[in-house]
């Protein structure tokens, strides 16, 4: 599917025709629906008789193939986490087993890449084209991502790579080099009207937390984000700092509930939930405007008033450096424990 603010990338796609590269990075915020260009695109090169829009057919040998989840000649490179949770794992699906009794990776690994070169030192089985997507491309180490840079340096023949990423900066600079970037922004004013016109109002937190991106609230909605973003607001706006422990307490069970687990929520959501509560208090002390939680800007307002520009700054830097180690905590109770008093003592009078 094509959303109508990537219109205008699929059309020019499209006209390129035979003088497609053969290596494309769609880059841009997570939630606007790069994954869904790329694939539109695999199924475009893929199709016998695209129709006159430059969708794939839907309805040739390749396009029955393709949508059966099979098609020889097309390729996902995803970390294993991911193709578990999209149903991806299978024949065309690049994701390294997990070992018994361990998580599945949430990197590519270089395993993956030397499966995918084995499979494409061989003709393709259907025509000449041959179809890799890989996403995300952030998510390959160093190893993988020079083992990637030797197939991009001398592509098979008829082989085209789609790399997806919402973290360009963290790819080796020779494999942004060896692609032509498509980079794509926050859908404008227009676009967003169009999509909140057909959207449910509760979506409208959800589209603010997600930074404006329609398909990042989308997925929250999905997942029973409205109940979990309310109680973070009531926990966070009136918080002492002889509260922050016990309230560290009570959400470390919390990310550790069914409901949590269920909707994918855990301390990187979290932590980044917190960062943009911070930032839109430090907006409001220089004098801007609440972007993340405009239902909540008269109490934004209240504490604000309450803090100095430098101690929401700190604040804000302190959750950053928190949240880089979000996805490894050495202990969820003391990372806890830590993001919340800082938080706290950024309000001079605070109790604790």
């Amino acid at each position: 599917m094509i959303h109508p603010w990537m219109q205008p990338a699929w059309t020019r796609l499209v006209e390129l025709g035979g003088r497609l590269p053969h290596a494309l990075l769609f880059v841009g915020p997570p939630g606007l629906g790069k994954r869904e260009l790329a694939e539109a695109l695999a199924a475009r090169l893929l199709c016998d008789s695209p129709a006159a829009d430059g969708h794939a057919c839907g309805r040739c040998e390749p396009c029955q193939w393709r949508l059966a989840g099979n098609h020889p000649d097309l390729r996902h490179v995803v970390p294993a986490a991911d193709a578990a949770a999209d149903g991806a794992e299978g024949e065309g699906a690049e994701a390294a087993p997990a070992k018994e009794g361990k998580a599945k990776s949430e990197q590519i690994l270089i395993e993956q890449i030397r499966d995918l070169q084995s499979a494409l030192s061989v003709t393709g089985h259907h025509s000449a084209r041959r179809v890799v997507v890989l996403d995300p491309a952030e998510a390959m180490n160093v190893f993988t991502a020079n083992a990637l840079l030797k197939l991009l340096e001398e592509p098979p023949e008829g082989c085209v790579f789609l790399l997806v990423s919402s973290a360009p900066r963290r790819l080796l600079p020779t494999i942004r080099s060896r692609c032509q970037q498509w980079p794509f922004s926050r859908p404008d004013d227009v676009a967003l009207a169009q999509w909140k016109a057909g959207a449910a109002p509760s979506m409208q937190a959800l589209l603010a937390i997600g930074g404006g991106m329609p398909l990042a609230a989308e997925r929250m909605a999905q997942r029973g984000a409205d109940a979990l973003l309310d109680r973070f607001v009531r926990d966070v706006s009136g918080l002492q700092a002889a509260d922050a422990l016990r309230i560290a307490g009570q959400w470390e069970a919390w990310l550790k509930s069914k409901e949590a687990l269920a909707a994918g929520f855990g301390l990187p959501e979290l932590t980044d939930w917190m960062q943009r509560w911070v930032s839109d208090l430090a907006a409001l002390r220089l004098g801007g405007r609440v972007r993340f939680f405009p239902a909540q800007e008269g109490l934004l307002s209240a504490l604000a008033s309450r803090a100095s520009v430098a101690a929401v700054s700190g604040c804000y830097n302190e959750i950053a450096q928190i949240r880089k180690v979000s996805r490894h905590p050495l202990s969820l109770r003391l990372v806890l424990e830590d993001m919340l008093l800082r938080y706290a003592r950024s309000f001079p009078g605070a109790r604790g």
